[in-house]
């Protein structure tokens, strides 16, 4: 198909539909040629319960990796069709078991000669071909279960945005981003506190005269996520990550990340060996990342916010 030819493997998805559809299409024709009155998606419960004498719908649903409610509805179907019966567990009333029906088992019996059929056409389909689609099925199985294509296309898509992203140091222009971008975060989700307004009202004062940092992300030139280094009072954890906010139309495109390595670079570069934080695990987002960073829980020292309940670390090397 032209289609394929021209998006390539952007079109996987399409494609393998595509070719799932034929299977499916050939499967219905092959269960009329041996006259089996089998729908192709009732099968794997069909074979599953052609093992085994009685099994629940959970065990069902966990042998060949469906829902419990999708096995649900093939159950009913097929004891729509009288090819399955089900009953109450006499052990556990709770539980009910599908087996079977005599037509069922009947045609268990009947498949047999389909099933060698069907394994000697595949295997001349295999031998004709240059590549094991059993086996790249069975890896590609395994890659989808370690990271899903959803995830993989969205860590792509943070890649590329953030591309664009550039991490500049503080100036004065960004007073009032700095301001803004905090501000709004913290009211979200919290109020205004004392600690706030020493470090957003005079950034220059409280965070940078005293031996700290302010990092800037810019996107198209706009700043839209600031994060701070502060030098701290404390020889146990002489430099904080803190006043970290992102813009929230620019959330999703690895900001964060982006200034929290920025933070963690400058901090390795002025020779310490531990950063602090602190937060609130009400803001989930902002606790991965920092376990992504690094970042491990601590009892620290005393804290200035009300907010705060819980404390991180990341030793450095």
């Amino acid at each position: 198909m032209k289609i394929f030819e021209q998006l390539g493997r952007v079109a996987l998805g399409t494609r393998v539909r595509f070719f799932g559809e034929r299977f499916a299409d050939d499967a219905t024709k092959i269960y009329g040629l041996y006259d089996i009155d089998m729908n192709p998606k009732w099968f794997p419960v069909f074979y599953v319960l052609s093992q085994d004498e009685e099994r629940t719908i959970t065990s069902i649903a966990e042998e060949i990796g469906h829902s419990h409610a999708s096995v649900s509805k093939i159950v009913k179907e097929m004891i729509n069709a009288r090819l399955i019966l089900e009953k109450t567990s006499s052990a556990d009333k709770r539980r009910t078991l599908v087996s079977l029906s005599k037509s069922g088992k009947d045609m268990a019996r009947k498949i047999e000669a389909q099933y060698l059929d069907v394994k000697a056409a595949v295997e001349e389909l295999s031998a004709q071909s240059k590549n094991d689609l059993w086996k790249a099925l069975e890896e590609w199985e395994y890659l989808f279960a370690q990271k899903s294509l959803f995830a993989r296309v969205a860590e792509q898509k943070k890649k590329r945005e953030s591309a664009h992203v550039e991490i500049v140091p503080y100036s004065r222009k960004y007073r009032s981003a700095f301001l803004e971008l905090n501000e709004e975060w913290i009211r979200t989700y919290f109020k205004i506190e004392q600690a706030d307004r020493d470090a957003l009202g005079d950034p220059e004062g409280y965070i940078l005269k005293r031996g700290g940092h302010i990092f800037v992300a810019l996107l198209n030139n706009k700043p839209v996520g600031v994060c701070a280094l502060i030098k701290r009072d404390d020889p146990t954890y002489p430099y904080e990550l803190a006043k970290m906010a992102v813009a929230p139309e620019a959330r999703g495109k690895n900001i964060g990340w982006l200034l929290g390595n920025a933070i963690v670079d400058k901090a390795k570069e002025l020779k310490a060996k531990k950063l602090f934080l602190e937060s609130n695990t009400i803001l989930k987002p902002a606790i991965s990342l920092y376990e992504k960073l690094g970042f491990k829980k601590v009892v620290g020292p005393p804290t200035p916010y009300e907010r705060c309940n819980i404390q991180m670390e990341l030793k450095l090397k």
